[in-house]
């Protein structure tokens, strides 16, 4: 059974779809920590909710992102982490992880990367673009992390239409109600199969 570190910034839905995974057998794995960027992110109540030890973790209480993500590291090494989720973690991991957990780390993209990643591609500002731009499809992309920023190998990806009525905030909720919170264990119960 691997054991799995969720990374997260907001609300947590994705974290809570990890949870509904787990508890649903969906995956042959355990989260057994959570590290937030964010004190008052609903993800830490999700946490507390399903008994996932959580920490936080701010870029305001290190001098440097490389010092915070030592400490990150500390925590997912004394946990035994074998693969570490980012469920809508706002920040850009440096070495101590990328290096520390080399082809373990994995986030989820709304969007069809390599398309519309990239500096200021998150959240509502990735579905305004796929609209602006014209895009007759999106979705989301679950890929390894690698320092960049939503450039690292696809793992797996999905899509759905974007309707001519779709404003962002329509094209946010229908890929996240039906693609995104499934991809994301499904990806997980994949990399959980493949690293026994």
């Amino acid at each position: 059974m691997k054991r799995i570190a969720v990374m997260l910034s907001g609300g947590g839905t994705n974290f809570q779809a990890l949870i509904d995974g787990e508890k649903n057998g969906a995956f042959d794995g355990k989260i057994v920590v959570a590290v937030s960027s964010n004190d008052a992110a609903y993800g830490i109540e999700r946490a507390k909710r399903a008994g996932i030890d959580c920490y936080v973790r701010r870029k305001a209480d290190f001098e440097s992102d490389v010092k915070r993500d030592e400490s990150v590291k500390e925590i997912f090494d004394r946990y035994k982490v074998d693969l570490i989720v980012l469920a809508g973690y706002l920040g850009i991991l440096t070495a101590p992880l990328i290096n520390g957990y080399k082809h373990r780390i994995i986030n989820i993209h709304p969007a069809l990367l390599p398309k519309f990643g990239g500096k200021g591609m998150y959240g509502i500002h990735v579905h305004e673009a796929v609209i602006a731009a014209g895009e007759k499809k999106s979705g989301a992309t679950v890929h390894y992390s690698d320092g960049g920023i939503d450039t690292g190998e696809i793992i797996m990806q999905r899509s759905l239409d974007v309707l001519p009525t779709d404003t962002p905030e329509s094209l946010q909720k229908r890929i996240l109600d039906n693609i995104e919170h499934d991809l994301l264990v499904e990806a997980v119960a994949k990399l959980c199969k493949e690293c026994e």
